[in-house]
């Protein structure tokens, strides 16, 4: 592991690690206040993925068109803006907004810089260190960043906000240089209309396969499921298992986390890419638990169902992201491929968490909702495999 690698490992952990702390900080300050509405958490969720749906056509070409390193360190700066809005008491969902933002920005520059800092044949190596990282991030952020707000939430953005800062001067430490600067294709009205179209072919072109829209939109069902179950845990939580800190529900949410991991080591034994219709029974079994969980009311047997609901989701998406990188290296390229996912599970995410939203609103049950996305997610997930050729298996 070389000197540039190590420098992109820290940034990345630190940037990932105050993403999810901060998201448990705001579920903190919206819980804390006096009359917090339902309806608030998953608009704030929708707040967050705008900014990936409407950057889309355009964050992959800023990390290309800019040194990378500038542009992790341009996303860190943003974020750390969004944190310092919320420090300063502005509406939650316009500075959540912005770091989102940030977010968008942030992660086609993080892959995007690997092939510059390492050799073709340590490639996989050095993603296989980026995802592990990401996952602790993600893990430590969850409940570090959920404890340290139950006890202050002004203390728990100041420390977001220093780790933002502290990302940035390692991301500064890859050099500035690895990438020539070329024009902006923010620059121009005409780029910029060039960059909706081009984006839109790709999307055409790649629906023309089968199996490429099974991935697509099968990965969109996944995230959008995981987000509105995220987002809906937070007002069951209370109502089910009276549970009411940030801290317990970042616990709670754990398990599920934790079981996508399991769910993704074991998967390429019992799903390879030959047998990619085998992927479709891990979905139905996690909208099965889903509707199970809807009807739980022990806080373990609530642990237990979530890490079960993990580890189908990770057999589940696993398959699925790895055929996805074939088809793209087969059809439009990965990199566009990974893009266009992006989209498509951003934006069946806003869609899933914004219907909820307004759902919650509307002063749905908790309990309701949960039954609805599990039995929501396996009618879903049958129509999104009725069509995948035989000849996949």
């Amino acid at each position: 592991m070389n000197k540039s690698l190590i420098f992109l490992l820290i940034a990345q952990f630190l940037s990932a690690f105050a993403d999810n702390a901060i998201l448990f900080t705001v579920i903190a300050l919206v819980m804390h206040a006096q009359t917090p509405e339902t309806w608030y958490v998953p608009a704030l969720q929708s707040s967050f993925l705008v900014a990936f749906v409407v950057l889309a056509p355009w964050t992959g070409t800023l990390a290309d068109n800019f040194p990378k390193a500038r542009v992790l360190i341009a996303a860190n700066l943003l974020k750390a803006s969004g944190a310092i809005l919320l420090f300063l008491n502005v509406e939650p969902l316009i500075a959540y907004a912005i770091v989102g933002s940030g977010a968008a920005i942030y992660s086609p520059a993080k892959y995007g810089i690997l092939p510059e800092l390492v050799k073709h044949d340590e490639l996989v190596k050095a993603n296989g260190w980026i995802e592990g990282s990401t996952i602790l991030a993600i893990l430590l952020g969850m409940v570090i960043g959920a404890k340290v707000a139950d006890f202050s939430i002004q203390i728990a953005l100041f420390g977001t906000i220093g780790l933002f800062l502290v990302s940035s001067g390692f991301a500064w430490l890859l050099g500035l240089k690895q990438t020539t600067m070329r024009v902006s294709p923010l620059s121009k009205g005409g780029e910029n209309l060039s960059s909706v179209r081009e984006f839109f072919a790709k999307i055409s072109q790649f629906f023309a396969h089968e199996r490429a829209r099974f991935v697509i939109l099968g990965g969109s069902l996944f995230w959008a499921s995981a987000a509105t179950l995220r987002v809906i845990l937070v007002a069951w939580s209370p109502q089910v298992l009276n549970l009411h800190s940030a801290t317990d529900i970042a616990q709670l949410t754990l398990f599920l986390a934790i079981g996508i991991i399991i769910g993704s080591a074991i998967v390429p034994r019992l799903i390879p890419l030959e047998h990619l219709r085998r992927a479709r029974f891990a979905a139905y079994a996690m909208a099965l638990l889903i509707i199970a969980l809807s009807f739980t009311v022990e806080i373990w047997t609530a642990r237990s169902v979530l890490f079960l609901i993990g580890i189908m989701g990770g057999m589940f998406i696993v398959p699925i992201n790895a055929a996805l990188q074939e088809l793209g290296q087969q059809t439009i390229g990965s990199g566009k491929a990974i893009a266009l996912q992006g989209f498509f599970q951003n934006v069946a995410m806003l869609l899933a968490v914004g219907s909820y939203s307004f759902a919650a609103s509307q002063k749905i049950n908790s309990i309701a909702a949960m039954l609805f996305l599990g039995i929501a997610l396996f009618v879903s997930a049958v129509i999104v495999a009725f069509k995948l050729p035989r000849d996949s298996s």
